[in-house]
């Protein structure tokens, strides 16, 4: 196991739970932090000594929002649960903390407290999707990352490119500044972390590399192009909140 340094761990615990506990939507927030960490509901609730549908219903509104003393043993669970699986969520988190976010190759970055689902995302951009087979399109994301593809691939290394995902994997990851879309896909296939959605920003429908459609496949991942000119998609994915 990983040791990582207290002060990672307590200020990670801290976003968390001011997150979740200041959040108009608790259980999105809470939601979206046991995703981030892969843990099913039925292993939180197992290690908090609850019932699944607790959890279930805490996510869903059907309980009110539970409190700061609650909402911190659910924190440490999920951090307990990620230690004992080796901490390699709070190994990409503490680079994060540490480093801060890469700025070279990235146009922007953005959270959201409550989610848009791929659906909501690809009205947004006016978006298509060039693979549909097994896709989610209720799939929540709580985040996007608009990168410069060609700067990501070829400056960024393995680690450096995890921290393109901020603080959520379920996430659309944007690429610009692409020819067929090959590329960011086949980077994606060979790295750990996968994102909620992939946009290809600057192709059509036609344009997209079959080896990029076939990783798209392989890996369950919506793939969506758009032109829409990068600043209005970049305004638009910044106003929704």
């Amino acid at each position: 196991m990983v040791n990582l340094s207290g002060d990672v761990r307590s200020v990670l615990a801290e976003k968390m739970a001011g997150e979740i506990t200041l959040s108009d939507r608790h259980g999105d927030a809470l939601r979206k932090w046991r995703s981030n960490f892969e843990v099913s509901q039925s292993d939180l609730a197992f290690h908090l000594g609850i019932s699944p549908s607790v959890i279930s219903d805490y996510e869903s509104g059907r309980r009110r929002s539970p409190g700061i003393h609650i909402i911190g043993k659910i924190v440490d669970a999920l951090l307990e649960i990620d230690a004992r699986r080796g901490s390699l969520k709070m190994q990409v988190y503490g680079s994060i903390l540490k480093q801060g976010i890469l700025g070279d190759a990235v146009y922007d970055i953005h959270e959201y407290l409550s989610p848009l689902t791929v659906t909501e995302l690809i009205r947004l951009i006016d978006g298509s999707v060039v693979y549909t087979p097994g896709v989610d399109f209720e799939k929540r994301l709580y985040g996007y990352t608009v990168v410069d593809g060609l700067k990501a691939i070829l400056e960024l290394s393995s680690g450096e490119f995890q921290r393109l995902y901020g603080w959520s994997t379920e996430r659309a990851m944007v690429f610009t500044n692409i020819s067929t879309g090959r590329s960011p896909m086949v980077a994606l296939r060979v790295t750990t972390l996968k994102p909620g959605a992939v946009v290809l920003h600057g192709l059509g429908e036609g344009e997209v590399d079959l080896l990029a459609l076939r990783i798209a496949e392989l890996e369950r991942i919506p793939l969506i192009v758009t032109c829409m000119e990068l600043d209005l998609m970049i305004s638009r994915l910044q106003l929704l909140e």
